[in-house]
């Protein structure tokens, strides 16, 4: 599981006293906790008879929901890197780039501008060709276009990145 590595990793940093990756892997660590908790609270309300060993277990995150952590965390940090050269600090953007590099090798293989193009463009003839409407509005069918990419690309092409190309292209 993909929790166990990034566990495996961290007890790795701080055998071999890597300050920065121990940093970064517990506050990633810590977010699936989070999430984990938020799971188990909401489990805990809807089924209140379920024995507290099947809660812990149903409240463990599935590798997809840890994925979907780390792609947060990566916006978060892309966030305050704007915020941080909006503000002139290039050391914190820096960092949080650094962040960034070590949080992307958790995710799966990122597809290539190539591919995403390639999957926007039938994206769209797919709708257009389901919609046959020919008043709707180009939000519209953008909205339709990235609910049918958004199954294809989770956690391996960047939303916003993926938005800007459906604009182009349509």
């Amino acid at each position: 599981m993909l929790k166990d590595q990034i566990q495996q990793d961290s007890i790795g940093a701080l055998k071999s006293k890597d300050q920065f990756l121990v940093g970064t892997l517990r506050m990633l660590l810590a977010s699936i906790t989070t999430k984990e908790k938020d799971k188990r609270y909401k489990l805990s309300k809807e089924k209140p008879d379920l024995a507290e060993e099947a809660l812990a277990k149903e409240s463990e995150l599935t590798d997809e929901q840890i994925i979907e952590t780390i792609s947060s965390e990566i916006k978060k940090r892309k966030d305050a890197i704007a915020l941080y050269e909006q503000g002139n600090r290039q050391e914190l953007a820096d960092k949080e780039k650094k962040e960034i590099e070590v949080l992307k090798k958790y995710l799966p293989e990122q597809l290539s501008q190539e591919e995403l193009k390639k999957l926007v463009e039938e994206s769209i003839a797919k709708v257009k060709d389901e919609m046959k409407d020919p008043s709707a509005s180009s939000g519209q069918v953008m909205g339709k276009v990235m609910a049918d990419l958004n199954p294809k690309i989770k956690g391996k092409a960047d939303s916003g990145e993926v938005s800007k190309i459906v604009k182009e292209s349509y």
